[in-house]
């Protein structure tokens, strides 16, 4: 008798299940990606208990007829594929036919649909009693998915607490309302509004609903496009980072993804610029022609493959760093009054207070609106006049390395660690190691790349390893030859360094060259652009002055100036504020000079 059996279609949709549907917000996911798929402008997603009692996505789209209605539920039904070509060439959100089958076979499911001619109301329990009935004629679609995994205790169990599952859905519809500013979004919690849009097509407002007037006053809006690939969207300042990647936000021709490549690549661009364990607010819109990219890699369809990601890092790249380099980056001191303060402990606000609140939110938005306006008009007329300048100059003019910062004069050092210095515009604080940090990283970067000269140890300096680190050694330190290091194996877990190059000062020689060892026999994939960054940061910091080190006013003076002419002299290589401001309003502020 034969063992092999075709599976029940019951069976096989909670399988499929178990790849489409982890948690809540997997429900609202293929929920609201078929709504936009039928061409919603309105989207309202009300919740009980975090969606784990009842999930319900409310819809203006085009609604489905009775047959549409029931062929729904059919495993791999889809109005999107018609032919095998059609799989290299998708542009919907959906297109695999297994979301609605696969989320009825662990609920309880109420579909109501209208195409405008007739209604529809097809209810199906656990994948079961599929029942079709004539309803009212609501123009689009409303599915109501209730008592999630009643009939999976296992998948049940594993729920995380409403909070959590919440917080998931939440960080979805955020990103969906940020790939689709044209569409009104309401998100409810047990008939509690949580987030909302007005659909009017403008993507920093949302980002404005999302993060708040603080933060969207610290992004910046990019636009760039190559021959493959267009970009645009926003990027932060630097100082605004969070924990974790969940704050970059990536968007390709409108749907959500997740790609580590593409993650990393972004947080590269931000490299000495904040800190290693920091990641910046990303909104990035990547338009392509669905030709150079693989959607259908996993159910989920969050992770997605590029044909030429090359060129498409080169892109981000250059524009993030165009973008970061154009901008002072000094943090400035802000004053609270005790009355922001109490406003913000409030807890209750009566109908005419929420009134009045959203009204100034809404100045609130237009100002930051209209300051982004005024800053790419400033440098509109800036770039103009540079140009008319130049043109009208009878003679070509060496280029000249222009200071970042203006001049600053010290004026003391405080806990042997910060110097106070000031100019017209204020008074600043200076970290005296991370800003001789910085000078020395760039110095040394320069001298990596252009300084070949090597000096050689009068007795050779004899590093012992690991068994396992001597064997990445083997295989890494030749990539150290190039930068003026002569290394020799010695047995077989010791290496011999001869020699090393210029720019390293002879008295630290030794500290530095076993620190370049240790980064170099780290496990894990190594990436030689990153090594190179921390091998010449490694350098700097122990080059630089330290915290707490006594330093004369000439010191002072020195690192004022150098630190003026650094590429990137906000932050140390390792992502710290290198300065802090105290504008002269806000001193005069803090001392009651001035009132507002």
């Amino acid at each position: 008798m034969s063992k092999i059996k075709v599976m029940d279609e019951v069976l096989a949709n909670k399988i499929a299940a178990g790849e489409v549907v982890e948690k809540c917000m997997n429900v609202v996911k293929e929920l609201v990606e078929n709504s936009i798929d039928a061409k919603a402008t309105q989207i309202d997603i009300s919740l009980v208990e975090s969606g784990i009692k009842e999930i319900r996505v409310r819809d203006n789209g085009i609604g489905m007829d009775p047959t549409d209605a029931e062929m729904a539920f059919q495993r791999h039904a889809t109005s999107k594929l018609k032919k095998l070509d059609d799989l290299f060439t998708i542009e919907s959100l959906g297109f695999r036919g297994e979301a609605l089958p696969s989320i009825a076979s662990v609920s309880n499911m109420v579909l109501k649909t209208s195409d405008g001619n007739v209604g529809t109301l097809v209810t199906v329990n656990g994948g079961k009693d599929l029942k079709v009935e004539r309803c009212d004629l609501e123009n689009g679609t409303t599915i109501t998915v209730s008592n999630l995994f009643y009939n999976t205790p296992v998948r049940l169990k594993y729920l995380k607490n409403p909070y959590v599952e919440l917080s998931y859905i939440v960080e979805y519809v955020n990103k969906m309302a940020l790939s689709y500013p044209d569409v009104k979004f309401s998100l409810k919690n047990n008939d509690k509004i949580i987030f909302q849009t007005d659909g009017n097509g403008d993507q920093l407002k949302v980002v404005y609903e999302i993060y708040g007037s603080d933060i969207t006053k610290k992004m910046i809006p990019i636009s760039n496009e190559n021959d493959d690939y267009m970009i645009h969207g926003f990027i932060s300042f630097p100082e605004v980072t969070k924990g974790n990647r969940n704050s970059i936000t990536t968007l390709v021709n409108g749907r959500v993804i997740k790609n580590n490549e593409l993650n990393k690549c972004i947080v590269d661009c931000y490299h000495t610029y904040i800190h290693k364990d920091r990641y910046p607010i990303i909104i990035l819109n990547i338009d392509v022609d669905p030709v150079l990219i693989d959607i259908n890699i996993h159910p989920t369809k969050m992770d997605i493959k590029f044909s030429k990601m090359d060129s498409l890092k080169d892109l981000i790249i250059k524009s993030f760093t165009e973008k970061l380099e154009e901008l002072t980056l000094i943090p400035e001191v802000t004053v609270r009054d005790s009355y922001s303060i109490s406003e913000v402990r409030k807890q209750i606000i009566s109908k005419e207070d929420k009134e009045e609140k959203e009204e100034k939110e809404d100045i609130q938005y237009e100002e930051i609106q209209l300051d982004f306006e005024i800053q790419e008009e400033n440098k509109k007329i800036e770039k103009k006049k540079q140009k008319e300048l130049e043109d009208n100059l009878p003679f070509e003019i060496e280029e000249e390395k222009t200071p970042r910062i203006k001049k600053m004069i010290p004026r003391g050092v405080v806990l042997l660690t910060y110097i106070i210095a000031e100019n017209e515009d204020g008074m600043y604080l200076i970290d005296q190691h991370a800003a001789a940090e910085r000078i020395n990283y760039e110095k040394v970067l320069k001298e990596m790349k252009e300084n070949k000269q090597v000096v050689d140890f009068l007795v050779p300096f004899k590093v012992e390893l690991r068994k396992e680190e001597f064997i990445l050694a083997k295989e890494r330190l030749p990539l150290l030859e190039p930068y003026g290091f002569n290394i020799d194996e010695f047995g077989f877990n010791t290496i011999l360094v001869r020699s090393h190059p210029s720019w390293i000062p002879d008295e630290k020689s030794g500290d530095i060259i076993k620190r370049i060892i240790d980064l170099i026999v780290e496990k894990g994939n190594f990436d030689f652009d990153q090594f190179i960054w921390r091998m010449a940061a490694t350098t700097a910091c122990r080059m630089s002055v330290m915290a707490g080190d006594y330093i004369s006013e000439e010191d002072q003076e020195w690192i004022l100036e150098n630190i003026r002419y650094c590429e990137n002299p906000f932050t140390c290589p390792h992502g710290r504020p290198t300065i802090i401001a105290y504008s002269k309003y806000e001193l005069e502020k803090l001392f009651k000079r001035q009132l507002d």
